[in-house]
């Protein structure tokens, strides 16, 4: 690895580490309790370090959510090529999309728990165009395909996938936001929830 490529590794690494730290006292303390001075502090470095990378907080704000939702989707386009059976696609995408928030529970609570329109403002963050809305769009696709092979029940599209969301939504944030509540085998909560939600809409 050339000085160059070296260089642009350590700046590389280091504005994901910002990231990572953001994110963390985003979830734990609140967007609006927390300051840049703050997340320097917490990764050894000035705050000017900062500003060399992120315009402010709430640019900072919006990359942690558009790299969340961008790595979503990277997981779940990865099923979409790996199981061509509508239902089971589906079924699969929903899996991943839990595992994902418990894999990154601060990125997870940040994005998608956050009311990030009460900071930003609609105008700074639109839903259409957005990541977001692209990553929504895939589990509008896999339910469209599910319906046209007949493998569940036909309905308005818009409405059986956003009531999917809610589902696999609220199991993920359980799970991350009460660690201490006496769950049941966590795989198999998590299955009996995406089944129970799959079963409702078929025949």
């Amino acid at each position: 690895m050339g000085i160059k490529e070296r260089r642009e590794k350590e700046q590389e690494d280091l504005r994901q580490k910002i990231l990572d730290a953001a994110s963390e006292l985003f979830a734990k303390e609140g967007y609006s309790n927390v300051s840049m001075r703050k997340i320097a502090r917490k990764i050894e470095y000035s705050p000017t370090t900062i500003y060399l990378y992120f315009k402010d907080k709430t640019d900072l704000l919006n990359q942690i959510c558009e790299e969340t939702f961008s790595n979503l989707i990277k997981d779940i386009e990865k099923i979409e090529t790996t199981f061509y059976e509508p239902i089971s696609c589906l079924r699969k995408g929903m899996r991943t999309y839990v595992d994902f928030g418990l894999k990154y529970p601060n990125h997870y609570e940040v994005t998608f728990i956050t009311p990030i329109s009460e900071y930003l403002g609609e105008d700074h963050h639109p839903y259409e165009g957005s990541s977001g809305q692209k990553a929504f769009e895939h589990i509008v696709q896999m339910v469209t395909d599910s319906m046209k092979a007949s493998q569940i029940k036909r309905g308005d599209v818009a409405t059986i996938s956003q009531t999917l969301w809610a589902g696999i939504h609220g199991v993920t944030s359980l799970l991350i936001a009460h660690k201490d509540f006496s769950f049941v085998e966590k795989d198999a909560l998590i299955d009996n929830t995406i089944d129970t939600l799959i079963k409702g809409l078929q025949h």
